[in-house]
């Protein structure tokens, strides 16, 4: 069973930066992907960025294209969202989840984590 826990949010300043970790325990090889996901209130979840396990292939969404970036740690079984220019509309809470189909999909991902707040203001 994948376990994720999410870590790094924070409340910082509208051009400052975070770096999001998800620690993965019990990762098994049926993980084929990684992704962070956010929701803001009265949002649906949507998707931020995700890197696939075996070739570290990065994709990211057009709103965090430039600014966010995506890596993982395979000794310490992180990966991590670094995210730099943030606005006041980057404000939601970051979740990590891990999925066996490489997809920006929330629905075909089938672990979370609890999620992290990340407040940006103006």
């Amino acid at each position: 069973q994948v376990q994720l826990v999410e870590s790094g949010g924070g409340l910082v300043q509208a051009g400052g930066s975070l770096r999001l970790s998800c620690a993965d325990s019990g990762r098994t090889f049926s993980t084929a992907v990684m992704g962070w996901f956010r929701q803001a209130p009265g949002k649906e979840r949507e998707f931020v960025a995700r890197i696939t396990w075996s070739t570290r292939t990065t994709y990211y969404a057009d709103f965090v294209k430039g600014r966010f970036t995506i890596s993982r740690d395979n000794a310490r079984s992180t990966v991590y969202l670094q995210m730099n220019s943030l606005k006041p509309e980057d404000t939601a809470v970051y979740y990590c989840a891990a999925g066996q189909i490489i997809s920006s999909n929330p629905k075909l991902y089938g672990n979370w984590g609890q999620g992290t707040q990340v407040t940006v203001s103006s």
